[in-house]
This record gives C-alpha cells, structure tokens and sequence, in this order.
C-alpha cells in the first residue's frame, strides 16, 4: 500500500445528515429532491435530499419538542447520545431550510449558542421540531474516498414543512420527484437505497433496527 493510500484510507468521517421530505397526497409518494451543482467536490450532478454536514453550532441548538419514542429508540440503537442525536436532526432541518426554504419548526427559542445558521429561526421565534421525524438509514462513504461522510437520513411529512420551495443556488432542478421518476435520475447508490427505505416504508415493511449502508473493500454492505 503506498503512503498515499494510507492517507486516504485513515481519513475519519465527518458527521452529516439528510431530511427526505415525503408528499403522500398522490397513490406514489414525492420526494423533494435537488441536483448539486457541477463545481461541487463531493458527487457533482446527482440528486441528492437536502442535507449536509453537522456545524459545530448545531450542537448548542435549542429544539421545541424532542423525538417520539421510536425515533429515540432507534437513535439509541444506533449508538448515538441524545445530545448528537438531536444535533443530527437539527442540522437536517437547518441545512433543509438553507437549501430549500422549507422549514420544519415549531414556536421556541434555539439559544444564544446556536450557530450562526440559526439566526434565520430566532428571527422568526422558532426551534427545529423533532418530533415529526422518523429515523429511516445511516451511511458511511467508502474508506477509498478522498471526502467522507457519516451520514444519517430523517423522513417526514410534507404537511410538517411550511414555507415555498426556493432554491439557495446549493441545489437545481429543485422539486418534488415520485419515487419512480428518482430512480431514473442519475443518483448515487445511497440515493437509491434510502428512496427504496422509503418505498418500503410507504407499503408497511418496517426493520427492527434503522439499516446501516457501508462498504467492505468498496463494496455496499447493508447491515439492518
């Protein structure tokens, strides 16, 4: 193995999350969904959920409600405290905002800690709302890859968001994408994986434990 090799491979995953947005008004659900811009380093051109990684801000951030039980069971079964877990949840829905103008939120009060990136909520006397969102997947990139990601994916429902679909430039080709129509735009494997998570969901398949999707020498493993 060449040193440079070594280099990548001891590269630690930085903490991301994802809010998959789900319209149930039709017989297919939609998903709002975006494609990132060609000049960006980490999977240009694919479709993606809203999300990114963890600030350092959003652990200091104030939530209105907490998780449901089962969401906080499963973030339990996943090995995370319930200080990250929330932070988690909360960057999902602050990155959500910034990418898409919708926001998942309830009156409260986020704090003084919190980040820069909440000042939009404070304005507004709102906090991240967690008790709408389910816990539905985690992945990890591959130990190859120059840039990685622990990534960990929310889902809730349309009706929770309020606002208009804006785009902030992070994301084009922004809207609402039925399940089948995401499986034919060019999306990354984990892309794929979680919109069938959703599928699955949507026809009443449940899992004991939220599945993990990682790889073992570059190829996908899923651990449920």
């Amino acid at each position: 193995m060449t040193s440079h090799e070594t280099i990548k491979r001891g590269i630690r995953p930085r903490d991301a999350a994802s809010l998959v947005l789900i319209d149930t008004a039709e017989n297919e659900p939609r998903i709002l969904m975006g494609r990132r811009h060609s000049r960006m380093k980490f999977v240009p051109d694919a479709f993606v959920f809203p999300g990114g990684k963890l600030d350092a801000g959003d652990m200091g951030v104030r939530t209105a409600t907490g998780f449901g039980h089962q969401t906080a069971r499963m973030m339990e079964s996943a090995a995370a405290s319930r200080a990250k877990s929330e932070a988690l949840a909360a960057a999902a829905i602050r990155e959500t905002f910034e990418e898409t103008g919708l926001i998942v939120a309830a009156p409260g009060d986020v704090g003084i800690v919190a980040g820069e990136g909440w000042e939009p909520f404070r304005d507004r006397g709102v906090a991240p709302r967690l008790d709408v969102l389910d816990f539905v997947a985690r992945a990890i990139t591959p130990a190859s890859s120059p840039i990685r990601f622990h990534a960990r994916f929310f889902a809730a429902s349309a009706e929770v968001a309020s606002g208009e679909v804006k785009g902030s430039g992070e994301l084009e080709d922004l809207g609402w994408y039925k399940i089948s129509e995401a499986l034919k735009l060019p999306v990354i494997d984990v892309t794929e994986f979680v919109l069938h998570e959703i599928s699955r969901r949507h026809k009443g398949e449940t899992r004991s434990r939220v599945p993990l999707y990682s790889y073992r020498n570059d190829k996908p493993v899923i651990r449920a």
